[in-house]
């Protein structure tokens, strides 16, 4: 049975793509700072701040997926909270590379997740692709950080794979917890000009695209995890709305408002680009949700009954 090591297991996505796993018929094991965790998988101990790792979890897997990171929009951008986003990614990955190469480990593939915040909080006609350089903003310089530790496993031999990912769908809570909630009791609006865009996907197909890396030994290097769709924020609202049957009739809120509540995270609300789903789609990956509205109808339909 193959197996598959999950940091970041215990998250939102790692969560569903351990369950996608083992429907496979994975064998899984997952990293965390107690044993102890509700999904009752496997467990083995790490902690980055003290740069430990339980020897053994290395020298198990076949895989190792690396989906640990702290939440961007979880908390405003202090200086600190900054920091804190860059060593989660960063120290994450070194940990893990550098137990790999003491211990000489053959791994079948490493697979991170990034993010789309690599190309940056900036609005624009241009649609990235991933031979596009990263940003020299917070978001790019974070994301090219956390893919240049992610390139040190190929010094080992090892297939790499980088996931580039954007805004994930789900019905667990995330993105798209905080933005229904408005919309169900008459109060949601889009953001600023409603004109940037919001590259997103569905749960569903971010999993099968991590099950594809893991699948497809031609794999290798940075792929964009985004639906085919290309949606600004204000037709995202209006989408979400549609489907909800809620009115929309709130005035866009504004970008100083958003400015004085989220400091300089609201760039990340306020800007966007489209971003080309082409790579993935050429390596033979089939899009379950490829528009919005089909993704809405599966995760919110249950619960706006």
């Amino acid at each position: 049975m193959t197996k598959v090591l999950i940091a970041g297991g215990t998250g939102l996505v790692g969560k569903h793509f351990s369950k996608k796993l083992i429907e496979k018929g994975y064998d899984i094991a997952i990293l965390s700072r107690t044993t102890k965790n509700e999904n009752t998988l496997p467990t083995y101990h790490w902690n980055l701040e003290k740069n430990e790792i339980e020897k053994e979890a290395i020298q198990w897997a076949d895989f190792i997926i690396n989906l640990a990171g702290e939440n961007i929009g979880e908390k405003r951008w202090t200086e600190k909270r900054k920091q804190q986003i860059i060593d989660s990614r960063v120290k994450a990955g070194e940990l893990l590379f550098n137990t790999t190469k003491e211990q000489n480990k053959k791994l079948k593939a490493y697979i991170s997740a990034s993010a789309i915040g690599y190309y940056g909080a900036v609005t624009s006609t241009k649609i990235f692709t991933e031979t596009d350089n990263s940003a020299t903003d917070f978001l790019g310089k974070t994301c090219d950080k956390w893919e240049k530790v992610t390139d040190k496993f190929t010094t080992l031999g090892i297939r790499t794979v980088k996931i580039r990912t954007g805004v994930v769908l789900t019905k667990e809570g995330g993105a798209l917890s905080k933005m229904i909630t408005p919309i169900k009791i008459w109060m949601g609006s889009a953001l600023g000009t409603g004109k940037q865009y919001l590259p997103w996907i569905h749960i569903n197909d971010l999993c099968g695209i991590y099950i594809k890396a893991i699948e497809d030994l031609k794999m290798e290097g940075a792929y964009n995890a985004v639906a085919p769709e290309h949606v600004t924020n204000n037709k995202f609202y209006k989408t979400i709305a549609f489907v909800l049957k809620k009115p929309l009739w709130l005035p866009h809120i504004p970008s100083f408002i958003m400015k004085l509540i989220f400091g300089e995270m609201s760039k990340m609300l306020l800007t966007g680009s489209s971003v080309s789903s082409a790579k993935i789609k050429a390596a033979g990956y089939n899009f379950q949700f490829a528009t919005l509205k089909n993704a809405l109808v599966d995760l919110l339909m249950p619960i706006s009954l």
